[in-house]
């Protein structure tokens, strides 16, 4: 879970998640030095959340803001060299509702997929009422384009809520992903589907944040959009 600047709704969205009856859950917060608290109050909630002395929650604190996709990467690459099996990106904002990671993780256990998606774009999966007409249009179009280029047949490839194996994330290689904003969701979707791996979708309701504002610049939706292309045409070097 990474953040930045999310004091406002960081507390509920961790309650939310702690209370999932799922044996061996561990939360990992990436704060990128928020200015506004944030990771101190990641470290309270911390000291919150105990089993047998031990904390069910870690914090790792980075110098700086760096990226959403490098902050997701360092999170990830650490939870699974800590032994975990399965690791879930999800928001810090409470958009990504925590009682479908069970389902996720169902999902991923019956099939054996390496990818499960929390997906707005299949059949059960829905937007927020808040969202206005021209925003549902461009999220639609972003899906449409990334995919459409990429061929991966995930709908809803620039998900920000997924569950992966541990051996999906070792075999993508976090550390040589070029994407530093929110188009690593998608160059991660897009490594994992062509080394193999099968991606799943299951319908998720996503909300409005509960606080704070989106972290999506002009740069980032730059990235976005350059960001498949350059896959694409890497992709088909190493065919050749």
């Amino acid at each position: 879970m990474p953040t930045y600047n999310e004091i406002g709704s960081l507390e509920a969205t961790v309650e939310q998640v702690m209370a999932l009856k799922l044996p061996g859950l561990h939360l990992k917060i990436v704060d990128d030095s928020s200015p506004d608290g944030t990771g101190e109050l990641a470290e309270k909630l911390a000291q919150r959340h105990l089993l047998d002395g031990k904390p069910r929650i870690s914090v790792l604190h980075r110098k700086g803001k760096d990226g959403l996709g490098k902050a997701y990467a360092a999170g990830m690459s650490l939870a699974v060299e800590e032994g975990a099996h399965f690791v879930v990106q999800m928001d810090a904002d409470g958009s990504h509702p925590a009682e479908a990671i069970p389902q996720m993780l169902g999902t991923a256990l019956a099939t054996g997929a390496g990818l499960v998606v929390g997906s707005r774009y299949v059949p059960g999966g829905e937007l927020a009422d808040e969202w206005g007409w021209h925003r549902r249009l461009l999220s639609r179009w972003a899906n449409t384009y990334a995919g459409t280029i990429l061929s991966t047949r995930v709908r809803d490839i620039t998900a920000g809520f997924n569950l992966w194996s541990a051996e999906t994330i070792r075999a993508v290689d976090l550390a040589t992903l070029e994407s530093a904003g929110y188009s690593f969701q998608v160059e991660l979707k897009f490594r994992a589907v062509h080394a193999g791996f099968s991606a799943m979708e299951v319908p998720i309701r996503f909300e409005e944040r509960r606080a704070g504002e989106s972290k999506m610049s002009f740069a980032v939706q730059l990235e976005s959009a350059v960001v498949p292309w350059r896959l694409r045409l890497r992709a088909r070097k190493h065919k050749r």
